[in-house]
């Protein structure tokens, strides 16, 4: 390798920087877990850079629902906007080895998309936290802010997965010239999915000092305006676009039950208020409750798709649910309209009823009442 950087000191001293190959990958790996920031958010999205959530070193990736794991992946992270990054590391690829990673990558994408229920990515974002004493909810909160609704972002991760709205990013400490090509002509051809390499170079001083400069490969004007055209064609909805949309694709009766639900939200006002979601993948509102000093306390979502959704983690990590006995009878209320909680609080699942169950007039008044219960208990606190 050849080249090098320089450094002015504040003695006015010229520090020369030789580009220095890495020991391994795992060197390589470990700089990515311990400095994110690396993926260089900025230049893949210079309007607003991308910040990264590590949800798992080394994520296995399913092939199947009942095979077990055939791979595993590198790295996975999320950004802000809730888009899975799967990271592949390798030193410069040769050839062989390019074909493979490229081929491997895209199975990961595939398969992820189509395996990878949100419960499970959960469960390897608390199982690293815990691995690096971290507490999940502490760097949740310094991720999004402490005002980020926690249940609403994992929503958006699902309904991207649903949407095959993934990134994938090659890294290498050298991206050849045939790798580049490879790579722009992907970005250029996959929609919604975007497909980088990522150059990190490492230079080095005779005296210790080290530093890395990475570089985004893969944005060719082409492929910046199709994605950008994508960002500005997301919609917030609202109750005109959203009612249009449901009858149809699930019709009228569906769309009347997810009516008379929006209905029963605004008459709880103000103390339920209704949030709508946006683009065009997460289609839906979500009744939330204010709480204060708190983040609101989400009730239940209502999508598109004809599904009410409720959080478990939700219920359960605060009061007053978080108590066994009160779960108990949350349980039992939730079973008896056709939603199955955890037996434990707080566990990370999102329980969900078809609008198609509702449509006789009594199941329908039995979910409300049941909603009008829950309401009037965080409302005692």
């Amino acid at each position: 390798m050849a080249g090098g950087i320089y450094l002015i000191q504040d003695d006015d001293r010229l520090v020369e920087m030789m580009e220095q190959p890495y020991d391994s990958e795992d060197q390589l790996q470990d700089l990515l877990v311990t400095y994110p920031n690396l993926i260089a958010g900025d230049q893949i999205d210079r309007a607003t850079a991308r910040r990264w959530l590590l949800i798992s070193r080394e994520a296995a990736t399913p092939t199947d629902e009942e095979t077990a794991v055939q791979w595993s992946l590198d790295h996975l992270f999320l950004d802000q906007n809730a888009v899975p990054t799967l990271v592949d590391v390798r030193r410069t690829p040769n050839a062989e080895l390019r074909q493979k990673v490229l081929g491997q990558s895209i199975d990961y994408a595939a398969n992820a998309v189509v395996y990878w229920p949100v419960d499970s990515i959960i469960a390897l974002f608390e199982a690293n936290c815990r691995d690096r004493g971290r507490d999940p909810e502490q760097i949740f909160e310094e991720f999004l802010g402490a005002d980020a609704n926690e249940d609403l972002f994992w929503q958006k991760v699902k309904t991207n997965l649903q949407a095959g709205k993934v990134r994938l990013v090659f890294v290498a400490d050298e991206i050849s010239a045939e790798m580049r090509r490879v790579v722009e002509f992907l970005n250029e051809q996959m929609d919604p999915v975007e497909v980088l390499a990522l150059e990190i170079k490492q230079y080095v001083s005779e005296d210790g000092l080290k530093t890395l400069v990475p570089r985004v490969i893969g944005q060719t004007a082409e492929a910046q305006h199709k994605k950008s055209n994508a960002t500005r064609e997301r919609r917030r909805w609202d109750e005109s676009s959203f009612f249009a949309e449901i009858k149809a694709r699930r019709g009228a009766d569906e769309a009347q039950m997810a009516r008379k639900i929006y209905l029963w939200a605004k008459s709880q006002e103000p103390e339920v208020q209704i949030q709508w979601g946006t683009g065009d993948a997460y289609g839906g509102f979500a009744a939330q409750l204010p709480q204060k000093g708190r983040k609101p306390y989400q009730l239940f979502t209502v999508d598109i798709a004809g599904r009410m959704e409720i959080s478990a983690h939700n219920y359960g990590s605060v009061p007053p649910f978080n108590a066994e006995e009160n779960w108990l009878e949350l349980r039992n209320r939730f079973s008896s309209i056709g939603l199955s909680l955890p037996t434990e609080p707080g566990e990370r699942r999102s329980p969900s009823l078809a609008l198609s169950t509702l449509q006789d007039e009594f199941a329908l008044k039995q979910v409300m009442e049941t909603f009008d219960w829950v309401v009037d208990e965080i409302k005692s606190l």
